[in-house]
C-alpha cells in the first residue's frame, strides 16, 4: 500500500523548532519530489517547500531561512526542519509526493500533523 506518514507536529513556544518527518512505503516505485504544505485554519493550503530526487530544494518565501527540508534516500524519508517558529506557521501540515506506484503516476499525500506556535 503506498502512504506517506508524518510525524513531528507538536506545540512549541514562538522561536522554538520542530522537524516533521514524512515517511514514505516501499511501495512506490519512484518518487520524483516531495512538498510539504500547510494549511491554517479558515485559509487555503499553501507550499512550503518541496525537494527532488536530485536533491534541488524550493522554499516559499515565509519560511527561507528558517526552514530546511532535506530527505534521507535510504530511510524513505524527507524532513522539514523549521527553526525560528512564528504563531502564524501554526497550521496542519501535509506531506505530498509526486512519485510512480505500480498502478501508475500520482500525487499522494499524507494524512497530516498539527503544528502550533503559541507562547
Amino acid at each position: 500500500q503506498v502512504q506517506l506518514v508524518e510525524s513531528g507536529g507538536g506545540l512549541v513556544q514562538p522561536g522554538g523548532s520542530l522537524r516533521l518527518s514524512c515517511a514514505a512505503s516501499e511501495s512506490f516505485l519512484r518518487i520524483n519530489y516531495i512538498s510539504w504544505y500547510r494549511q491554517a485554519l479558515g485559509k487555503e493550503r499553501e507550499l512550503v517547500a518541496s525537494i527532488t530526487s536530485a536533491g534541488s530544494t524550493n522554499y516559499a518565501d515565509s519560511v527561507k531561512g528558517r526552514f530546511t527540508i532535506s530527505r534521507d534516500n535510504a530511510k524513505n524519508t524527507v524532513y522539514l526542519q523549521m527553526n525560528s517558529l512564528k504563531p502564524e506557521d501554526t497550521a496542519v501540515y501535509y506531506c505530498n509526493a509526486d512519485a510512480v506506484s505500480r498502478t501508475g503516476w500520482g500525487r499522494y499525500w499524507g494524512q497530516g500533523t498539527q503544528v502550533t506556535i503559541s507562547s
